[in-house]
C-alpha cells in the first residue's frame, strides 16, 4: 500500500475498532472490505485476524468481568471442528464469494426467533453456533453476525454480550491466522510496520467504543446494531453479486 493508502487504512482501524466496541461487531466487515479492496484474499483475511486479534483482546479484557466462559468454550470447540473440516478440504478464498459470504450474513439477524431459536446459553446451540461462525471465519474472514444469532435470542446483557463474543472473536481469529499461515509469511516488512502501528489504534478506538456503549441500553443495544450490519452487509452483497456477475 502507498503512504496515503496506509494512512486510510490506520483511520479505518481506529473506526472499525470504535463500531465494534461499541457493538460488539460491524467494525470486522468494514475492515474485511477494505482490505479486500487492496489484498488477494488470503492475505486480506490474515491481516484482518491479525488486527482483530488486538482489536478483540482490548476489548474482552475491558469487560473481562462479564465473560461468560461457559458459552466461550462451547462455541471455540465449533470453530475448531470447523476449521479442521476446512483444512481437510484444502480451502482456498476468493474476493467475489468472501464479499458474497459476509454480505448476506447480517440476514440472519432478522430472522424471526419463532423460525430460528438459537441460544447460546444451551451448549448444543453454543457447539452449533461455533460451528457456523467457525466456518465462515475461515470461508470469509469475518464470522460476527453469526455468532450475534445466537446472543440476541439470549437473556444476557449488552455488557456479556460483547466481553463473550470478544473473547470467542479473539481465538478464533487466532485459529484464522494459523490456518492462513504462508500468507502471513508473506507479508513484506513494510506492511508489517503498518500492521503493528494499526494494532495500538484498535485498542485505543476499543476504547472509545466501549465509553459509547456504557450509555446504551439492552433495547438501544439490540435494535442498532441489527441495523447497523443490514447496511453494511446490502453494501457487500451488491458488490460480490457484481463481481460474480
Amino acid at each position: 500500500m502507498t503512504f496515503p493508502l496506509s494512512l486510510v487504512f490506520l483511520g479505518v482501524v481506529f473506526f472499525a475498532s470504535a463500531l465494534s466496541g461499541v457493538f460488539g461487531m460491524a467494525g470486522g466487515l468494514i475492515l474485511m472490505g477494505f482490505l479486500l479492496a487492496w489484498m488477494p484474499a488470503t492475505t486480506a483475511i490474515a491481516v484482518h485476524g491479525i488486527i482483530q486479534m488486538g482489536s478483540n483482546a482490548s476489548r474482552a479484557w475491558l469487560s473481562r468481568h462479564y465473560i461468560d466462559w461457559r458459552i466461550v468454550a462451547w462455541i471455540v470447540l465449533g470453530v475448531v471442528i470447523a476449521a479442521l473440516l476446512l483444512a481437510s478440504v484444502r480451502y482456498t478464498p476468493s474476493e467475489n464469494v468472501v464479499l458474497l459470504l459476509i454480505g448476506i450474513m447480517p440476514i440472519l439477524v432478522w430472522l424471526p426467533r419463532r423460525w430460528f431459536r438459537f441460544d447460546v446459553s444451551r451448549p448444543t446451540d453454543a457447539l452449533l453456533c461455533g460451528l457456523v461462525a467457525g466456518g465462515l471465519t475461515i470461508a470469509a474472514g469475518v464470522s460476527g453476525p453469526t455468532i450475534d444469532i445466537g446472543f440476541v435470542r439470549t437473556r444476557l446483557d449488552r455488557r456479556t454480550v460483547v466481553a463473550s463474543k470478544a473473547a470467542i472473536q479473539v481465538i478464533a481469529h487466532t485459529i484464522k491466522v494459523v490456518f492462513y499461515f504462508q500468507a502471513v509469511l508473506a507479508l513484506e516488512q513494510g506492511q508489517w510496520g503498518w500492521i503493528a502501528l494499526a494494532i495500538p489504534l484498535s485498542f485505543l478506538g476499543t476504547r472509545s467504543g466501549n465509553a459509547i456503549l456504557k450509555r446504551l441500553t439492552d433495547a438501544s443495544f439490540r435494535g442498532w446494531t441489527r441495523w447497523l450490519v443490514t447496511l453494511v452487509g446490502g453494501y457487500y452483497a451488491v458488490r460480490g453479486v457484481t463481481g460474480l456477475v
